[in-house]
């Protein structure tokens, strides 16, 4: 059958998908650390292991402490205390999990029916805080928050407020969630960092930058067309991941 001229033509010249190839080039190795997920005994077996491979190295957590595990405000304190410890050595990012605790707290009736659903109120009984109904008052949601402040203390709830989007060295970027794959790092919205973008997981980068994530749960973490993600849904599996990323190699660690 003989296609017509402009199909030919089409056929013959159509673009193919990006595809990347850049170097894993760190300015200096660290640790990216997955979803914790309120799984503080997770993490208590895994600062050990980071420790006896490469002791005194960066690490990197990439959000997501809290909700649907039980132990989400202990997570929370002890990283707040490692990184009040070592502010150069920790660095703590925020996940979409925090950024909807924050939203509760500056909106209760609004943003609370929703926290609720997607692992609040684990994170509520940590703080030995009761919830309110999805039909409370918005009287009642302000009450609700208002304990679960008290019971965090301010320090903590600043500690969240500042906690960072983003953290580079080199060519590699550690976030959250994701990031649009046609702009560049500097010009993401954060929200898009925090949430996720719709391609990051199926269109490479074109700028070299290797992307380190967690956010989307896998069976096994894994280095794949610039993405090394790190979340294997500790809070359902048992099972929390560490990559430790050096030049042009990335090695994961369980616990």
């Amino acid at each position: 059958m003989a296609y017509p001229v402009a199909m030919r033509f089409f056929k013959r010249f159509r673009t193919s998908k990006p595809t990347f190839s850049a170097p894993l080039t760190p300015d200096e190795p660290f640790f990216a650390i997955g979803d914790i997920h309120g799984r503080d005994d997770l993490l208590a077996r895994l600062l050990p292991l980071m420790q006896d491979r490469a002791p005194g190295i960066r690490q990197v957590f990439v959000g997501d402490y809290i909700d649907r595990g039980e132990e989400s405000a202990q997570v929370l304190r002890r990283l707040h205390e490692m990184q009040s410890a070592e502010p150069q050595k920790v660095i703590c990012l925020k996940g979409n999990h925090e950024d909807m605790l924050l939203n509760f707290l500056d909106a209760p009736a609004r943003s609370g029916p929703r926290w609720m659903r997607y692992g609040g109120l684990q994170t509520m009984a940590s703080f030995r805080v009761g919830a309110a109904s999805e039909s409370a008052s918005e009287e009642t949601w302000n009450e609700v928050r208002d304990m679960l402040r008290l019971a965090m203390g301010d320090k903590l709830e600043t500690w969240l407020r500042e906690l960072p989007t983003l953290w580079q060295t080199g060519n590699v970027a550690v976030l959250h969630a994701g990031a649009d794959p046609a702009l560049p790092l500097e010009d993401q919205d954060e929200q898009t960092l925090v949430w996720g973008h719709p391609a990051f997981m199926t269109t490479p980068r074109e700028d070299g930058t290797w992307v380190v994530h967690g956010h989307t749960v896998v069976d096994e973490a894994a280095s794949e067309a610039g993405r090394i993600n790190t979340d294997t849904g500790a809070y359902a599996t048992g099972v929390l991941t560490a990559a430790h990323v050096t030049q042009d190699e990335v090695a994961f660690l369980r616990a």
